[in-house]
């Protein structure tokens, strides 16, 4: 496989068509972090413009074509048409390696697909005449940031929909999608001009890893994206194509939802305000303790928590419940210091400063009402042993 050069010793001339796209502008972003030269052709580009990007080229990324025409015979004359016009003025060029952002939909009878595999017998041929490398690649349905709502993307018209609470209508949830992620698409197109390529068996470049999930399954996802902010439950990030889905969902979400107020209890002592429920990974929440106030005198069977104090001044009191001396840390915002709270010793946090202190608190389970796991002990002990477990 032909390496086009080694990074640091040539620029390479990259042209992009269809570099406004969806694909493009994520492609074009990433190729900005390289040292090569990017020229960039999209439909307002003229055919003067682009046959002078074109006797440059070192490499072709050729994404542009039609998805959705007013008329099916743009079909045609938008992927069949412009991918052969454009091999053309490349073979009048340096006749370059070319990579052709195809569509699965290419092995179907209908007007697109036949289109999209017209496409390819143009580049197979421009190979055949010029003995130019070139990387036909079959997409599925792609997602992630950028991409057009009501367009060529299920997944950013139903992000665009639900972040902005908008009725969603699913006619088969039981439908199957195949989807590659933007990110991973950009990933392999990188690859492909470095000369790393993974290939399928039917002699079309592919991407992975490719997600298959029904349009039941993602709907339900993003909902539960947005509610988050109310059940404050974050997604299993564990799991890859939910961390990218909301990736995606968050891209669509209006600049001024960006932010939001999550509900805060507060009293004489100060505030406490649960942030995150880590889906099976405990919860964040933010303490904050107003002077000479203490919190706490209590402990946990299993529970155990990590506090980190971020603004302020105080002191954290630890007591195993069956008995010992009081451990003492002293703790402020100037030296963040992460303190343990094993499960077993009850435990207090004091503020001995003259402003508020702000404390980070993680705790290893969600808060259940029914199952608090929460006992009260004050840790400095009394003489007449009320205190005793």
């Amino acid at each position: 496989m032909m390496v086009l050069y080694e990074r640091g010793v040539r620029c390479v001339n990259l042209l992009v068509t269809g570099a406004n796209g969806f694909i493009g502008s994520n492609l074009c972003q990433a190729l900005l972090r390289r040292s090569d030269r990017l020229m960039k052709a999209d439909v307002d580009t003229s055919a003067d413009e682009l046959k002078a990007m074109t006797l440059q080229a070192d490499f072709v990324f050729h994404l542009a074509g039609v998805n959705r025409p007013v008329n099916e015979s743009e079909f045609q004359t938008g992927n069949a048409d412009f991918t052969r016009t454009l091999l053309q003025m490349l073979e009048a060029g340096k006749k370059p390696p070319v990579l052709l952002s195809g569509s699965i939909q290419a092995t179907l009878e209908n007007p697109y697909g036949l289109s999209k595999r017209r496409a390819e017998e143009a580049l197979y041929e421009y190979s055949a005449r010029t003995g130019a490398i070139t990387y036909p690649y079959r997409l599925p349905n792609a997602f992630g940031k950028w991409s057009r709502p009501n367009y060529n993307s299920a997944v950013a018209t139903f992000c665009y929909q639900i972040a902005r609470g908008l009725p969603v209508t699913v006619s088969d949830p039981a439908h199957e999608m195949r989807l590659i992620y933007i990110d991973d698409i950009v990933s392999e197109f990188c690859n492909a001009l470095d000369g790393r390529l993974a290939l399928n068996e039917n002699g079309y470049f592919h991407v992975l890893p490719e997600y298959r999930a029904t349009l039941g399954q993602i709907v339900a996802l993003l909902e539960s994206f947005r509610n988050a902010r109310t059940t404050l439950e974050l997604p299993n990030l564990y799991d890859d194509f939910a961390r990218k889905l909301y990736a995606t969902y968050l891209s669509f979400l209006p600049t001024e939802e960006f932010s939001y107020q999550p509900q805060t209890h507060t009293d004489a002592r100060g505030s406490f305000t649960e942030l995150l429920h880590m889906n099976g990974y405990g919860q964040m929440s933010v303490n904050v303790q107003k002077p000479r106030v203490v919190k706490g005198e209590h402990w946990h069977d299993t529970k155990h928590e990590k506090f980190i104090v971020v603004a302020g001044s105080g002191v954290i009191r630890l007591r195993k419940v069956t008995g010992g001396e009081i451990v003492s840390y002293r703790v402020d915002g100037e030296t963040p210091t992460v303190v343990e709270i094993p499960p077993g010793y009850t435990h207090n946090i004091e503020n001995l400063g003259d402003t508020d202190m702000v404390t980070l608190m993680w705790a290893s389970e969600t808060f259940e009402p029914a199952r608090p796991d929460t006992y009260h002990l004050a840790v400095e002990q009394k003489d007449d042993g009320r205190n005793q477990p």
